[in-house]
């Protein structure tokens, strides 16, 4: 092992780390908020609006994400339209193209794994939130969101490593996050080993705390049987709803 290309790997591929998050962070933040009304028409009951989202997610997540991502980068600044229109500043750059192909693969995942969520939600939920009184916005904020998302949580764990590793995909259009400065530093170094181990204990350290913070967030939205009462009085005055009488507790 050439221990001095393994130091410089240690000192050197950490200064990409913050790249790597950013084409990691930007795309799921966007796909998720895509995802949500498309995850709603998806698992709804009408088929042409469904059928619709479901050909955009099987499309994206049928084709590989390097694909998507030349077709972006490369394909779309052959158009005139977009060569000479107002998004050309935009796809011009290849951070913003591996943002908008992460993107779009990324809300075609989240749109079907919160699909997902929705429907496993037992219909007498909606059913009592529509007894309370409850507006729609309500029942989608109060009842069926934070229970679908407490459903999918594992799956969307997964989605997010998922992203965190197909950010290195950015290095095949010059960005220099931790895979591109390894690539740069294994052309300088011929050390392709020392240099690639390094990056991958990066990836697996960045991996390792997202899921740690994935199985905090998963205890903390799967309350003991002993936080039940105080949670129910808590969504009791939040809906201003009457409090339940000693003898029906």
């Amino acid at each position: 092992m050439n221990l001095d290309a393994f130091s410089e790997a240690l000192v050197l591929l950490p200064r990409g780390l913050l790249l790597t998050l950013l084409l990691t962070v930007a795309p799921l933040i966007a796909g998720f908020l895509i995802s949500l009304p498309l995850a709603l028409i998806r698992a709804s009951e009408a088929r042409i609006s469904a059928a619709a989202v479901f050909s955009y997610t099987y499309i994206f997540r049928g084709t590989p994400l390097l694909v998507q991502l030349f077709i972006v980068y490369y394909g779309l600044a052959q158009l005139p339209l977009i060569r000479h229109g107002m998004l050309w500043p935009v796809f011009r750059e290849p951070f913003w193209c591996a943002v908008i192909a992460f993107t779009l693969n990324s809300a075609a995942h989240t749109t079907e794994i919160l699909a997902g969520g929705f429907r496993a939600i037992p219909r007498g939920q909606t059913e009592a939130a529509q007894a309370l009184g409850l507006s729609h916005l309500q029942t989608f904020f109060l009842i069926r969101f934070p229970l679908a998302f407490r459903i999918v949580l594992p799956a969307y764990t997964n989605e997010v490593i998922g992203m965190l590793k197909a950010s290195s995909l950015g290095s095949t259009v010059t960005l220099l996050e931790v895979t591109g400065l390894s690539r740069q530093l294994v052309a300088a170094t011929f050390a392709p080993y020392e240099v690639f181990v390094v990056a991958g204990l990066i990836y697996l350290a960045v991996t390792f705390m997202i899921t740690a913070l994935a199985r905090r967030l998963e205890r903390h939205l799967t309350p003991a049987s002993s936080d039940l009462r105080s949670s129910t009085k808590a969504t009791n005055r939040l809906l201003r709803l009457p409090a339940l009488r000693a003898g029906s507790q």
